[in-house]
């Protein structure tokens, strides 16, 4: 490989960085968006269901494309690749920075930038395997993974500086200059040698990325449509609603993708995917590792801020706060591990970051109560960070080392299309039960109360169940902006007044 000349020059570590800057700036749009999710609804005129959707609709670009970005990396260089792919995704953080609605936000951050980080990630994958040798490639992996973990721990503190302080959209402003450095740097990478020019899957393409949209949106939409019975108006098929004939069409194209492929390779052309490649037993455990890990870290990214600022009514800056305990556990797994303990069991590490997960994530459950304070997050963040760090650590090193260097590339697309997988449905399914479960909870809560009159308590029911989306009001807003420290009991006693803030006002 050409970077085994260079292993400890300074043009290695400017590659290093690169690389690293560049998978850092790939996984800070939701971290930094997740804490501001109130104030980017009222600035862009739509609610919480259309943060939601275009967090979901990132990732879901990217999990779509993610296989075909690798292939056209193959096709036309990893440098270019990474290159091309930094430009578009630039320019969707322009668009972001200055997006006046929700059409243009989803063009520009869901769109956009979704393109260009499916360009971006599987050409990391390949040019750290083209610029280390073997020997130095784990810890470069680990380091590269450990960006995208530093970009999830900051994220919030990131987001909530901006948010409070200055605006959301500097941020994004801010990653337009970032670009600008990486393509200036980006001219010390060396290339991966190039070999045929592979052809271009197009039936797996539209298989792989119909199924993978198809179910991911009818998830997404589920809050919305319902799971299995129609909400009013919404679309059904013999009585079923359109969320289940999504998700189940989705699995079949899915199915169909995976059956074209294998026959495919079976009469040696040139697939998408290589199916054999599953038969890794190392390859598929990490695939499923990766799934898991971003399916938790994004549902618990959404649901926490959302119940710090909406629940308890804290800004943006004091929710960053709240998860700072994460941040900094997270840092100190994610960097610590591959500097300390280069040499730790793989699998043990993975273990104990799946049991600090599973911790952290039982001991939020059974704290949240309608008597719950901000406080009740720091234990259960601190447990996840670890685990999620510990995780970062292992994972890209475990995936890539379990095949031959010549399929890096390729392993590159499909553990980045496990991640945006898991975090699609993991933001989406988080979503739905989130909205379902505070619709419920408000609508008992008219009903046995004894102050509300029974056709008033009937005609509230039937609304909030036909209406489900969060809609973020001016009025708290500015109560929040103008005393972000208010006590988190009173700002509950204030909900209970209004009504659920997620829901919408309370009819009266």
């Amino acid at each position: 490989m050409t970077g085994a000349g260079s292993k400890a020059s300074d043009g290695a570590t400017v590659v290093l960085v690169t690389l690293a800057a560049g998978q850092f700036l790939m996984t800070l749009d939701t971290s930094v968006m997740n804490v501001a999710i109130a104030t980017v609804a009222e600035d862009v005129g739509t609610d919480v269901t259309g943060i939601q959707t275009a967090i979901t609709l990132y990732t879901l670009v990217m999990a779509t494309l993610m296989i075909t970005g690798g292939k056209v990396g193959a096709l036309i260089g990893r440098k270019r690749a990474f290159a091309i792919g930094c430009g578009i995704y630039g320019v969707g953080s322009f668009t972001t920075a200055i997006a006046p609605s929700l059409p243009v936000l989803l063009i520009g951050w869901s769109f956009l930038e979704g393109v260009g980080a499916a360009l971006i990630l599987p050409a990391i994958v390949a040019l750290v395997a083209a610029n280390f040798g073997a020997r130095e490639r784990p810890r470069a992996y680990g380091l590269v993974m450990a960006a995208g973990a530093i970009a999830v721990a900051v994220g919030p503190l990131i987001g909530g500086l901006f948010t409070t302080y200055l605006s959301w959209r500097l941020v994004f402003a801010g990653e337009v200059l970032i670009v600008l450095g990486i393509l200036v740097m980006t001219r010390r990478i060396a290339d991966e040698p190039r070999g045929e020019t592979p052809r271009i899957d197009f039936v797996g393409i539209v298989l792989s990325a119909a199924g993978l949209g198809a179910a991911v949106f009818g998830v997404l939409r589920s809050s919305v449509w319902g799971w299995v019975s129609p909400k009013p108006d919404a679309p059904a098929l013999f009585g079923i609603s359109a969320t289940l004939w999504l998700i189940l069409g989705g699995l079949l194209l899915v199915w169909a993708f995976f059956q074209w492929e294998s026959r495919l390779e079976e009469r040696g052309a040139e697939p998408l995917v290589r199916p054999s490649m599953f038969d890794n037993q190392q390859l598929r455990g990490g695939m499923l590792m990766f799934f898991f890990q971003y399916f938790i870290q994004s549902g618990v990214f959404f649901v926490v801020p959302l119940f710090l600022s909406v629940a308890l009514g804290l800004s943006a800056i004091d929710t960053g706060v709240r998860l700072l305990p994460l941040s900094v556990t997270l840092l100190i797994a994610a960097a610590g591990i591959p500097r300390f303990r280069p040499d730790a069991n793989p699998r043990r590490v993975v273990r104990l970051a799946l049991l600090a997960m599973l911790a952290g994530t039982v001991v939020l459950l059974a704290a949240i109560d309608e008597d719950a304070s901000a406080e009740i997050v720091t234990v259960p963040m601190l447990l996840l960070g670890l685990g999620i760090g510990a995780l970062a650590s292992q994972l890209g090193s475990v995936t890539v080392s379990s095949v031959p260097d010549e399929l890096s590339p390729e392993v590159g697309g499909l553990q980045n299309t496990a991640t945006n997988i898991g975090a699609s449905l993991g933001t989406a399914l988080a979503g739905s039960v989130l909205i379902a479960s505070l619709t419920a909870t408000l609508i008992a809560g008219i009903q046995n109360n004894p102050a509300v009159p029974d056709q008033v308590a009937k005609t509230a029911s039937v609304e909030l169940a036909a209406r489900s989306s969060p809609t973020p009001t001016s009025s708290r807003r500015s109560t929040r902006r103008a005393s972000p420290a208010t006590p988190p009991r009173r700002s509950r006693r204030r909900t209970r007044r209004r009504g659920c803030a997620p829901c919408g006002p309370r009819s009266r």
